[in-house]
C-alpha cells in the first residue's frame, strides 16, 4: 500500500496558550514534533491543534506524549515542566474542580487553599510531593510518576475537603519518611 496512514488528535487549547505552545520563533512546536516523531498543525485564530504521527510504523506513543505535553502547557505549565512527560513513567493527570463544587465562589476558595498566599501552598506540595503541580481556571494539572501524582492528588483532595494545611503537610511527611524507609530496606536486601 503507497498510502501512509497517520494517528490524528485535534486539541482546542485557550487563546493565550497558542503562543507557549509555538514558543519563541516556533521552537517549542519544532521540539514537540522532533521528540516525539508527530506533524503538529496549529490554527492560531481558533486554538485547534491537530497532531498527526510521522513514522512509518504508527508511533502512538508519540502522539499521546505530544497530546499531553499540548495538554500540559495548555493548562498552564511552562514547556520545560511539560517535557517531562516525554519519560516513560511519568503521568499526566487533569482534576476538574467543579466536579467538587457547586458554584464558582467556592471554585474559587478551594483555588486559594491550594494554592496558598504568594504561592507558598503550592509551592510545599511540589516540594513534598515532587509533582509539577499547576492551577489553571477550574483545572487542577499534575505531572510526576504514579507514586508522585496519587500523592500530590490525595494531599489535595484533603485540602478540597477542608483539612487544614498543617493536617496535609504531616500526612505527605509522613509519606516521605516511609518512602525513604522502603527505599533504604531495599538497598539493603
Amino acid at each position: 500500500m503507497d498510502k501512509k496512514e497517520s494517528l490524528n488528535f485535534t486539541l482546542h487549547i485557550p487563546e493565550e496558550r497558542i503562543s507557549v505552545v509555538i514558543g519563541n520563533k516556533g521552537k517549542t512546536k519544532k521540539e514537540i514534533c522532533k521528540r516525539c516523531n508527530v506533524n503538529i498543525e496549529i490554527e492560531s485564530k481558533t486554538g485547534e491543534i491537530l497532531i498527526s504521527s510521522t513514522s512509518k510504523n504508527l508511533d502512538e506513543f508519540g502522539a499521546l506524549k505530544a497530546r499531553d505535553i499540548i495538554h500540559a502547557i495548555s493548562h498552564g505549565f511552562s514547556p520545560e515542566r511539560a517535557f517531562r512527560i516525554l519519560d516513560e513513567e511519568t503521568l499526566f493527570q487533569i482534576l476538574d474542580l467543579r466536579n467538587f463544587t457547586s458554584s464558582s465562589n467556592s471554585t474559587s476558595r478551594i483555588k486559594g487553599r491550594i494554592i496558598g498566599e504568594k504561592g507558598k501552598a503550592r509551592k510545599n506540595l511540589e516540594e513534598l510531593t515532587n509533582a509539577f503541580i499547576s492551577i489553571y481556571g477550574h483545572i487542577i494539572a499534575l505531572i510526576g510518576n504514579y507514586e508522585e501524582t496519587k500523592l500530590a492528588l490525595d494531599a489535595i483532595t484533603l485540602l478540597i475537603n477542608g483539612r487544614s494545611h498543617k493536617t496535609v503537610y504531616e500526612m505527605l511527611y509522613q509519606a516521605k519518611r516511609k518512602s525513604k524507609i522502603e527505599k533504604l530496606q531495599l538497598w539493603e536486601n
